[in-house]
């Protein structure tokens, strides 16, 4: 028997996409993090989160293809700091415990999300 991939441990394209959907509203709503959102309009905030759901089920192994940049280009200029990096964390767990994910998928997804830490995190 084959190991499942994250993508399938974390029940595919729809899980995915609700996860990224309670995230986001979680990260605009941050008085920290809010400004890498203002003044952008519906269409482009609707683009980036179908870039991110695109990229996370990607990079977890799913069969869907990534058509963004790599993450160096995509945030270059955006000044990210810890600070910044360390509350979008906070988020993200608080998004994964909404969604009950189990521990083993949750290290393994935070593990890859801290692997692009280095090309993110500016300031």
């Amino acid at each position: 028997m084959s190991k499942k991939t994250l993508y399938e441990r974390l029940g595919g394209y729809d899980a995915i996409a609700a996860v990224v959907s309670d995230l986001l509203p979680r990260l605009r709503g941050d008085p920290q993090l809010a400004h890498f959102w203002q003044y952008r309009s519906d269409d482009n905030l609707q683009r980036s989160k179908q870039l991110l759901i695109d990229f996370l089920c990607s990079s977890a192994g799913g069969p869907v293809y990534y058509a963004g940049r790599d993450m160096k280009t995509s945030h270059k200029g955006m000044n990210i700091s810890e600070a910044n990096w360390t509350a979008f964390l906070g988020h993200l767990h608080t998004t994964l415990e909404f969604f009950q994910i189990a521990q083993v998928e949750r290290d393994d997804l935070t593990a890859f999300i801290q692997s692009t830490r280095i090309e993110m995190v500016e300031a």
